[in-house]
């Protein structure tokens, strides 16, 4: 009899335009943001912030693609995108980081490249 693999895909996770979150996320795969959350967001994967998404409080994930409101302290263990559209106020610490004409960002950022070295 054949055994039956089953590959477990990563979860995207959405909070859509019309939803308003208070409290602590935490997240194993992907997630994008469209509504509002006050509170951290723990995510082991990708975390998209669209353009109507707001995020007032810590994030900690592997890479960032925001275009939307962000207010707090950001730490992304690879690449973190700021979109034309992202308006960022906070401390960043990152991996890498891209930056479109037109983002806003008010707040000292820290690049660690060893941590990118290391991984690589």
């Amino acid at each position: 009899m054949a055994k039956v693999t089953v590959q477990e895909t990563p979860s995207v996770n959405i909070i859509g335009p019309m939803t308003k979150l208070d409290g602590n996320l935490k997240c194993n795969g992907d997630i994008r943001i469209e509504g509002s959350l006050k509170g951290s967001i723990d995510c082991s994967g990708k975390l998209v912030v669209g353009n109507t998404g707001e995020v007032e409080g810590d994030i900690s994930c592997r890479n960032g693609d925001f275009s939307g409101t962000i207010k707090g302290l950001v730490t992304v263990t690879e690449l973190l995108v700021l979109k034309s559209t992202a308006t960022m106020e906070g401390d960043l610490s990152i991996g890498k980081l891209a930056i479109e004409p037109g983002a806003r960002f008010s707040g000292k950022c820290t690049m660690d490249l060893t941590a990118n070295l290391d991984a690589g």
